[in-house]
């Protein structure tokens, strides 16, 4: 019996209300709890006034669902039944988007209902912004019902033009919450990473419900691989039947999920069953609290699924499952005060997804920026920047305009990439798109040219029924060429072609990535890469399906680019490094040939040698010049020029030529004259000699050389050699400091002032060193004798 026979149903109180705002407005916003009716019974009451009612589902299982329990017909990708009602249709939102991009009249539709809304799915958002525009421009008749299960209509109200908001209020039975949070702390979900301890907790909160509570249970759990631990996890003593269903899950499988049982059942359900959906003979609900959300890398062409906490507005829709037919109960693996730190709504889809599939949508549309949608939420502009680039690539898009290849690509009904796979890979390439736009079973073979043949013998129900969606025309079934499989994945996934680097790959993106431990694909020297995860803290992706190539395939997927490169390289088991000059040919960040190059620039290269290495000669002469100039500029300053290591390298072109012009390797470098050629950054209008003099002659007539490597210049000299010299001369205005030597040449006294050690301190050093050395002068008044060189016998000698 169809819903349209249960008038108990909390939303047939508004249906009078719904008819007239639909009637009234040509639009309106239902929103209704779960449990009211309002995925099967508002379409069977419209079609029963005369109207055509198309209903727009985001899943393939609730399109089934709900047009089993109307009677109506349905079409899936790959799959059209016809139901006893002709007045109904049920499609998913994909489906619809096909429909509108074929003929945006819709022929054969006066209602449009787009259920769960609240969603926020991709292709649901982006078939209400083409409707709207349908119906402003050609369908101005055709009436639009937005359905969510959630309060929050306003936006959606708003989008349509300020329509009426009907709701039905009121669950149809009671759902009781038990909070069941798990006795011991778990880790948080990271990557596809669910903690072990939570899935045991989870199993344990099922047989508890078992034991506590009557009639079949639901649990939700974020993945097929959950599933299928949990499912482990049951088996044995259990006294039920454990059913698994999720997208990947044969159509039988669903069916008999959807179908009474006649004993209790345990059904373990992704997202999938949390909306448009009932399961007879449910009245309680499991929930681990977790679901999938998309994330993609833009910049390397990766889309990977993340798991995360799932929202309040999902746990309120997962818990109505239980009150669908009978007061439930709903068993939270959560605490209530987790609960109220739950975000209140998932993120939207928009906000999240790869958008190259979206935004070919829109420039086939007419859009090709979206800028004149009308959408809830805006598509983020870096991605879609990284859309319209991956979309210029395929060829779909040439500049703002959408290609005819681009139509045809959006007509095969898959993701771009694979469209462009399709048609260019030849007939076979049908059967390999056909296994890359479902998702694979987690235990499949990572070698996909192994996945394809066990498709071939039946192992994945669903694959042939695509492949026929995808070619009708496609021959029959030959054997397998692998190279077909590599070829399609590449052309599909052209930034993920990889080369064996070491015991890992390089992708064409720059992305490391390896193979799980005894892959049949280890020790392959190319390969295309079509499935990706990144394991719980690794540096690397991991490559879970990929397919054999070879160089040509990787070069003609990708393309390839040819540089002059120079640079300074350090060779393996090198010390020093050196120019590398060569001409090299790279499939992305891949080197897949290289040749010497005699002629290339290598300025740029010499420079990084000077940097990283130093490189130069630097004579005891050069060093001292570099010391004296770097004092001028910090006793001066300008036009003295900054001589540090930053200094030099900026100033190349002016004290390096033309020694750098003609240098092509390191060898030319340790040759220049460092000394000679730093003195071309001696300002033309300046005498270093006379700024910062070398040596200074001091009293006993020796020219001792000045040290300028501290802050202030330092003058090393024996005491006698300065006896009568009241003050040290100041070079540029900075007063030397003085070291006073023993005769031994040993530090004696430092001063900075001869004057007040003359009065204050030569007294003690005169008594400390005089006996040590008799033999030189140790007068007591060093102001009037005679400075000297040498001992007194020398100086009696002369």
């Amino acid at each position: 019996m169809t819903e349209s026979a249960s008038p108990d149903l909390p939303i047939t109180e508004a249906l009078p209300e719904l008819s007239a705002a639909l009637e009234r407005h040509g639009s309106a916003v239902l929103t209704a709890p779960p449990g009211t009716g309002k995925t099967t019974v508002v379409p069977l009451a419209l079609a029963g006034e005369g109207a055509r009612v198309l209903v727009a589902e985001p899943r393939r299982l609730a399109v089934r669902a709900a047009a089993r329990r109307m009677g109506a017909s349905y079409t899936i990708r790959g799959e059209r039944r016809t139901g006893r009602n002709p007045m109904v249709e049920v499609v998913t939102t994909g489906v619809l988007l096909q429909r509108l991009q074929r003929d945006q009249e819709l022929p054969g539709a006066d209602v449009v209902i787009l259920d769960e809304c609240h969603e926020r799915h991709l292709d649901a958002d982006t078939a209400l912004a083409f409707l709207l525009d349908v119906r402003d421009t050609l369908r101005p008749d055709l009436r639009l019902l937005a359905a969510s299960a959630t309060a929050d209509a306003a936006p959606l109200a708003r989008l349509l033009g300020d329509a009426p908001v009907v709701t039905a209020s009121g669950a149809m039975h009671p759902v009781q919450t038990v909070w069941a949070p798990p006795p011991r702390p778990v880790a948080p979900p990271h990557g596809l990473r669910v903690d072990p301890a939570l899935l045991s907790h989870v199993a344990a909160t099922v047989r508890r419900a078992l034991a506590e509570q009557q009639g079949d249970v639901l649990c939700f759990l974020p993945g097929v691989g959950e599933i299928a631990k949990v499912a482990r996890m049951l088996a044995g003593d259990l006294p039920a039947e454990v059913l698994q269903v999720h997208g990947q899950a044969p159509a039988q499988v669903q069916d008999a999920v959807l179908s009474p049982g006649t004993a209790r059942r345990v059904v373990l359900a992704t997202s999938v069953a949390e909306s448009s959906l009932t399961v007879p003979g449910v009245r309680v609900v499991v929930d681990s609290g977790l679901a999938r959300e998309p994330r993609t890398d833009h910049a390397r062409g990766l889309g990977s699924l993340t798991t995360i906490r799932a929202a309040k507005a999902a746990a309120v829709q997962r818990a109505g499952r239980a009150g669908r037919e009978a007061p439930g109960v709903v068993y939270r693996c959560w605490s209530e005060a987790e609960h109220q730190r739950l975000p209140d709504q998932p993120r939207p889809e928009i906000a999240l997804a790869d958008l190259t599939g979206f935004a070919l949508q829109a420039a086939c549309w007419g859009s090709p920026d979206a800028a004149g949608l009308r959408l809830l939420d805006a598509p983020p502009p870096a991605a879609m920047s990284a859309a319209t680039r991956v979309l210029a690539a395929l060829g779909a898009l040439d500049g703002r305009t959408v290609t005819e290849r681009g139509r045809r690509m959006a007509r095969a009904g898959v993701h771009p990439r694979l469209a462009r796979a399709l048609l260019d890979a030849g007939p076979d390439a049908a059967e390999v798109v056909a296994l890359l736009s479902d998702q694979l079973p987690r235990d499949a073979s990572d070698d996909l040219a192994e996945v394809w043949r066990s498709a071939r013998r039946g192992a994945l129900p669903r694959w042939r029924q695509e492949v026929n969606r995808l070619a009708p025309a496609v021959r029959e079934p030959g054997p397998v060429r692998d190279a077909v499989a590599g070829l399609t994945v590449a052309l599909a996934f052209p930034e993920r072609v990889a080369r064996r680097q070491g015991s890992a790959y390089l992708m064409a993106s720059g992305t490391q990535a390896e193979l799980a431990g005894g892959s049949r694909l280890e020790g392959v020297e190319w390969l295309a890469v079509a499935v990706t995860d990144r394991p719980f803290g690794s540096p690397r992706t991991r490559i879970r399906q990929a397919a054999v190539i070879d160089e040509e395939i990787a070069r003609t997927a990708f393309g390839v680019t040819v540089e002059d490169e120079a640079a300074w390289r350090v060779a393996p088991g090198e010390r020093h490094g050196d120019v590398v000059a060569r001409r090299v040919e790279r499939v992305g960040a891949i080197e897949v040939a290289a040749s010497p190059l005699k002629d290339a620039d290598v300025r740029q290269a010499l420079l990084d040698g000077l940097r990283t290495e130093g490189v130069l000669t630097w004579t005891t002469e050069a060093a001292a010049l570099r010391r004296r100039m770097a004092f001028c500029h910090r006793a001066i300053g300008a036009p003295w020029p900054a001589v540090d290591d930053q200094a030099l390298l900026d100033l190349a072109d002016q004290w390096l030529e033309p020694e750098l012009s003609r240098a092509r390797r390191r060898a030319d470098l340790t040759r220049i004259d460092v000394a000679g050629a730093l003195r071309r950054l001696i300002p033309w209008s300046e005498r270093l000699e006379a700024v910062a003099p070398e040596r200074i002659e001091v009293p006993s007539g020796s020219r001792i050389r000045v040290d300028y490597s501290a802050e202030q210049p330092v003058l090393a000299v024996k005491l006698q050699e300065l006896f009568g010299w009241q003050e040290a001369p100041k070079v540029a205005g900075v007063p030397l400091v003085v070291h006073l030597l023993s005769p031994a040449g040993r530090p004696a006294a430092v001063t900075a002032d001869l004057a007040s050690f003359w009065r204050e301190g030569y007294k003690a050093v005169r008594a400390e060193l005089r006996g040590r050395y008799p033999k030189h002068p140790w007068p007591e008044d060093p102001l009037t004798a005679a400075p000297t060189r040498h001992t007194k016998a020398r100086i009696m000698d002369t």
